[in-house]
């Protein structure tokens, strides 16, 4: 029977075996290894890949345009799901991942439910997150699954980070999505078979996979996207950023999950040290952090054994980030934003597209507030800030890029 304790339905455990549970679509080469992982412990979870100017029409009923507009995206993919007739409501459950920063995404699951409530009121509406937001609709996550999706973190970031330096230059279209198709049908065999800790056995199978591919000669203009996370990884929130710089034949760098996710941690490590919070939390996260380090230098040691670029060192991030802000500032994206803008130009990406919400309080003070400082070290770093809202022009955000791509190959010219 659905709880209806605080005028909505809570998640029980008993659902877990008569529910679909919908994620919206924002990782597109992790979620659906997450799916995976979830799946072994029961829950049938799947990834909704509605995108059509529907889903951003049924935001905009239900939610405030001044809200942010990955929230708008999200509850928009919901509805548009959810009335699509595909779905038994009263065997569907929705999930949202929160990280419970100090920005308007720790409000989104009552901006959901007071926008799905009177439409549908028998949906459950889960948090997965691990900052005790939620207590009541949480997914529960046991050690052992917590352990598995760190370790689909690093698959996913392998694959995208190997796929995006391949698929630029692939000489037989369509190879690289046939390497994506067998890396992420290889990893989930191994989540399927419990196999998944062979890290360098999966890791070497990837990064062999579209090494084998063959490819053109390497000239292409790169072009870093940092940002928001949402707007910076989900097509449906950045109007397919990658696919538009692949048509103006560039190569996209799309910096690795698992920075966010250390990012994240040290952030509880830092409080304990800067605001005397619980030295306890910090001291077992260290331990989190550390071990998440290790999984994380495995597999960039192998992508770069494989010829491919090495993914971003987190404690080279941190580096970067001291020389231009502090490690306190953490709201929204915090000191990453412009950690990534400096290590993107240190690797010899001088171009750089910071993608963010309209009126994302946070990634405008560390996104845009910060280019002036990183311009006055770097002159001729390339950033353009756009800012993704429903009513900005898709036409008008690809302008701003061509302008800045523009320059980018004026400098390549003269230098």
């Amino acid at each position: 029977m659905t709880d209806y304790t605080d005028n909505y339905p809570h998640w029980n455990k008993r659902m877990k075996k008569t529910h679909v549970i919908l994620a919206p679509d924002m990782l597109p080469y992790h979620f659906e290894l997450f799916a995976a992982a979830l799946k072994t412990e029961g829950y049938n979870l799947e990834i909704l890949k509605n995108s059509s100017r529907v889903v951003i029409d049924e935001g905009l009923k239900h939610v405030h345009n001044d809200t942010c507009y990955p929230c708008l995206c999200v509850v928009g993919q919901y509805v548009d799901a959810l009335k699509s007739g595909k779905y038994d409501l009263s065997k569907t459950a929705l999930i949202i991942t929160q990280t419970g920063g100090g920005c308007r995404a720790s409000n989104y699951l009552a901006l959901a439910r007071k926008a799905l409530g009177d439409e549908f009121p028998t949906v459950p509406l889960l948090s997965l997150n691990f900052s005790g937001l939620e207590k009541k609709s949480s997914l529960k996550l046991s050690l052992h699954l917590l352990s598995l999706l760190a370790y689909c973190v690093i698959y996913g970031d392998t694959v995208m980070w190997c796929h995006n330096q391949t698929l630029p230059y692939e000489l037989d279209q369509g190879s690289s999505a046939a390497a994506l198709r067998k890396c992420i049908d290889k990893v989930k065999e191994a989540i399927a078979g419990n196999g998944y800790k062979d890290l360098k056995g999966l890791c070497e199978f990837i990064a062999g996979t579209y090494a084998s591919i063959a490819t053109s000669a390497k000239n292409k203009i790169k072009v870093g996207i940092v940002g928001e996370i949402y707007v910076k990884y989900s097509p449906l929130g950045n109007n397919n950023l990658e696919k538009m710089l692949l048509s103006e034949g560039c190569e996209p760098i799309v910096p690795s999950l698992i920075d966010f996710v250390l990012y994240t941690i040290l952030g509880t490590i830092n409080d304990a040290k800067m605001y005397g919070t619980s030295k306890i939390k910090a001291a077992v996260y260290k331990k989190v952090y550390a071990w998440l380090v290790k999984l994380q230098k495995v597999a960039s040691d192998i992508i770069a054994l494989h010829g491919f670029e090495r993914p971003h060192d987190i404690e080279a991030l941190r580096r970067h980030a001291d020389e231009v802000i502090n490690q306190g500032v953490k709201m929204g994206e915090g000191w990453l934003i412009p950690a990534e803008m400096a290590a993107l130009y240190e690797s010899g990406v001088k171009n750089i597209v910071c993608a963010q919400p309209f009126g994302c309080l946070p990634n405008h003070i560390v996104g845009k507030g910060t280019i002036r400082t990183l311009k006055n070290m770097h002159p001729d770093i390339n950033i353009v800030p756009i800012d993704y809202d429903p009513s900005a022009s898709s036409v008008n955000q690809e302008n701003r890029i061509k302008l800045m791509l523009a320059a980018a190959r004026e400098m390549d010219r003269v230098g």
